[in-house]
């Protein structure tokens, strides 16, 4: 991948959303970007399971999991499945675990941190709805870019 966010940044400033810095990079892909798809739940990561277990065509999934420290939501299956079914990245406004076998999967992933407690699973949620944290609004079908200065999203036009 050749992009750079701040080289996007400079080009779009001010007609993409900058993602405030309160995650972590995990995974072994650095820099990922592709369209958002978008699940919020809450300590129960039963639609996480459902989306990365079908195609991802490249897509980014965004899960407002509200924030929760008290359960992670995403583990080293998931991300393998993830991985296998084409997903970017994952960004996860929540905890994950595993992650030392996550950062040696070829997949992004930003998280708030990690706890080795699993997640419910209720099936409870809702997916492809617009979702808002960190100071963002992510829009399914708009573009998510993340790199090491950080993760901006773009809105779909703009993202050519």
């Amino acid at each position: 991948m050749t992009f750079a966010t701040a080289d996007i940044s400079d080009a779009l400033h001010p007609k993409l959303q900058y993602v405030e810095p309160i995650f972590k990079s995990y995974g072994a892909q650095e820099k990922f970007f592709g369209p958002i798809k978008t699940i919020k739940c809450y300590e129960d990561n039963s639609l996480v399971k459902e989306a990365l277990f079908s195609t991802g065509a490249g897509q980014v999934l965004v899960v407002d999991a509200g924030g929760s420290k008290r359960c992670a939501m995403l583990g080293d299956m998931l991300a393998t499945a993830a991985l296998k079914n084409g997903w970017a990245g994952i960004i996860m406004f929540g905890l994950i675990r595993d992650s030392a076998i996550i950062n040696t999967l070829d997949i992004g992933v930003r998280a708030l941190g990690t706890l080795p407690l699993k997640s419910e699973k209720k099936g409870v949620g809702e997916k492809n709805i617009d979702v808002r944290f960190a100071g963002v609004n992510f829009i399914p079908g708009y573009f998510v870019y993340a790199d090491s200065d950080g993760i901006i999203v773009v809105e779909k036009e703009y993202a050519d």
